[in-house]
């Protein structure tokens, strides 16, 4: 969609105009993903997915829409919406040295980009969803439910609003919403309004509109209907004028935290949840410092409130996963082992067991409980809680009954291979995770172990993060750590975190980029790269590395670099990288996408951490077109030392201190 055009409904000539995806860049078919005004209650543009809504924008409210706070901050930009009787339309227009467009990626990504002209190419300033709190897909929080990405849990019932299934909310489900604490009265007219400011306005598609009314006269005609749930002020221009009323369920309701963003919302209370002043927390926090308290044994929290999740009894832990029965055992990693259990509810889980030999696995259990607590997102796997009785140290997570994606890959036999759509499916899941862990969660986090024993798949093959005992959280002026011991995976480690114990999100994306193209061939980036075609790059039987005080010497055994992502940046330098699909798929994928896909993996392993895109970029390349990418340069590789001796990390290294590393080597099955 270009300036001057129109999205919308003309009623007199009979027309509703909308923007429907591509199925690819090289197929114009439409794509299940459309872009749409929602004429019905107070109209909003909605991005839907065949019947279903993935985003919506709020109403607008005369200056912009509540739900797009950056609707007012482009330069040379003048957005229109008319609602009238003769048309409902939305459009844009710009200045005449502004290039933009407004497109539905085939991911179902609405994004606006601006043309660069220095660079030749498209930049993407807007996107949407642009978080879990916008994807209706997702739909997170429940009726009477209010969103907000920056607190943990991020679903908190609205003021005089309890959890309608409070057990499992305690499990951070939170889709059946809320309900009233105390029962309106309408009868007697004692009901009030609580103000919500800085909101999305809730899904008007059934709300009325009254654009004679002002604000009082608005909140009179609430007080009147007793089927009255809350109201807003349509226009707040010049003052403010027009009134919306729901009288149902008030659903995907969003906070912003700032004070410019969203519009009031007025909800209809009892008067006696009006006078009580409760606090905007989640009760969760109030839970967990009890279940502190009451269940920890030995381990000592930084801080109480860092324990956010509920402690299991150990007795039901027991119970679900029959004393621990190796017939339960699902896999044993270096925290200890993993068993399947069932709770009394039903509910299949995942009980980490921690090894109780293991100094490493203390550090990383208190490091998950206290971390992945605090994040929430779709591709992240949910922590649903823990258990600390004696010695013993478990940790609680939803099942994932596709177990991890190293099984599809190298697990199975090539002729049950996965499909592109599924591959191209986990490689986008998985950018969203790892975007949210680095941008869009209230705590900035590199996972430091990505890799694909690490990423489990849910029934429906959605991608989860998972085994976040070794992520660091990075405050918000850091871009890079340093640690003493190098902790993670041969294979998928960055060169600059491997030799000289530097991570930041660029060593996160290397892995990403180690990841997608393992996705895409089928093989593991791993041996000893020294076939006789690139014997060029060891020009000796040995090579030296000095580190701080440190003098090294490897051998050519010990030499272990990227063995597969050289071998796809090769066939790709001469024109052949489609030799490196994975022969499982046969000829049936796209080949720009798969194209793309092959680029965007290449450009995130590349040698130096300023040539790798940061993961925003890292998703438009994704659903671009691979020949507006950047040439990508050669791909990094780590060396394997000798000692793996077990140290504490250490943000600030010794510069007298030895280099130790302690690692992972992927192993052939």
């Amino acid at each position: 969609m270009l300036a001057g055009m129109k999205v919308g409904v003309d009623f007199v000539k009979r027309l509703n105009r909308t923007l429907t995806a591509w199925t690819s860049d090289s197929d114009p078919s439409p794509s299940p993903y459309y872009f749409m005004i929602d004429v019905r209650g107070d109209p909003e543009e909605l991005l839907c997915e065949g019947s279903k809504k993935v985003w919506r924008s709020g109403p607008w409210n005369g200056i912009r829409y509540s739900g797009i706070p950056a609707t007012l901050t482009y330069i040379g930009f003048n957005f229109s919406f008319i609602n009238n009787e003769q048309e409902i339309t939305y459009s844009y227009n710009t200045s005449s040295s502004v290039l933009s467009k407004l497109t539905v990626n085939q991911s179902g990504v609405l994004q606006r980009s601006l043309w660069v002209e220095d660079s030749g190419m498209w930049n993407v300033i807007w996107y949407w969803p642009i978080d879990q709190c916008d994807d209706m897909r997702v739909r997170p929080c429940g009726p009477f439910a209010a969103c907000n990405p920056n607190n943990s849990p991020m679903c908190d019932c609205i003021q005089g609003f309890k959890p309608k299934s409070p057990a499992k909310w305690l499990y951070r489900d939170a889709m059946d919403g809320c309900v009233r604490k105390t029962k309106l009265d309408c009868k007697n007219g004692t009901d009030g309004f609580h103000v919500i400011s800085n909101t999305k306005l809730a899904d008007t598609s059934n709300a009325s509109v009254d654009k004679n009314l002002s604000l009082v006269g608005c909140k009179t005609k609430c007080l009147s209907d007793c089927s009255c749930t809350a109201y807003a002020q349509a226009d707040v221009l010049n003052g403010g004028s027009g009134c919306i009323i729901w009288t149902s369920e008030l659903t995907d309701l969003r906070v912003f935290i700032n004070d410019s963003y969203g519009q009031d919302l007025y909800v209809r209370l009892a008067a006696i949840d009006l006078a009580m002043q409760e606090s905007n927390n989640s009760s969760f926090h109030d839970r967990s410092n009890q279940w502190f308290a009451s269940g920890n044994d030995h381990l000592e929290l930084s801080q109480k409130n860092d324990l956010e999740l509920p402690l299991h009894d150990f007795g039901t832990i027991l119970s679900a996963t029959e004393n621990f029965s190796a017939n339960n055992k699902l896999g044993e990693g270096g925290f200890g082992p993993v068993y399947k259990g069932r709770l009394g509810d039903g509910q299949e889980i995942a009980v980490k067991r921690l090894a109780k030999s293991s100094v490493q696995g203390l550090v990383e259990f208190k490091n998950e409980v206290v971390l992945i607590a605090k994040l929430q997102h779709r591709n992240l796997v949910r922590l649903l809680g823990c258990c600390i009785k004696g010695e013993e140290r478990l940790l609680v997570y939803e099942y994932m009954p596709n177990k991890s994606l190293d099984f599809f890959l190298f697990g199975k036999p090539k002729e049950e291979g996965l499909g592109w759509q599924i591959r191209f499916k986990i490689i986008m899941g998985i950018a969203r995770g790892l975007l949210y862990l680095h941008h869009d969660s209230r705590l900035r986090v590199i996972h430091r172990d990505l890799k694909a024993s690490n990423i489990l798949l849910d029934k429906d093959m959605n991608p989860k993060i998972s085994d976040f005992g070794m992520a660091r959280i990075f405050g918000g002026d850091e871009v890079e750590g340093n640690t003493r011991k190098v902790v993670g995976t041969y294979g998928y480690m960055s060169p600059e975190y491997a030799m000289d114990g530097i991570f930041s999100q660029k060593s996160d994306v290397f892995s990403f980029g180690v990841l997608v193209l393992e996705i895409i061939t089928g093989k593991k980036n791993r041996g000893v790269y020294l076939a006789a075609a690139h014997t060029n790059l060891l020009d000796h039987a040995s090579i030296q590395y000095q580190f701080p005080n440190v003098k090294i010497i490897f051998r050519n055994t010990d030499v272990l670099t990227c063995a597969m992502a050289f071998q796809v940046w090769n066939s790709w330098k001469e024109g052949n990288s489609l030799q490196m699909v994975d022969e499982s798929m046969g000829y049936s994928y796209p080949i720009n996408e798969v194209m793309s896909c092959i680029k965007v993996g290449l450009l995130c392993v590349q040698n130096h951490p300023e040539d790798r895109p940061l993961m925003p970029s890292v998703l438009v390349m994704l659903s671009g077109d691979s020949a507006l990418l950047p040439y990508p340069k050669e791909p990094g590789f780590a060396v394997r030392s000798v000692p793996y001796q077990m140290e504490s990390v250490s943000s600030k290294p010794n510069s007298s201190s030895t280099y130790d590393m302690s690692v992972t080597l992927v192993q052939g099955r």
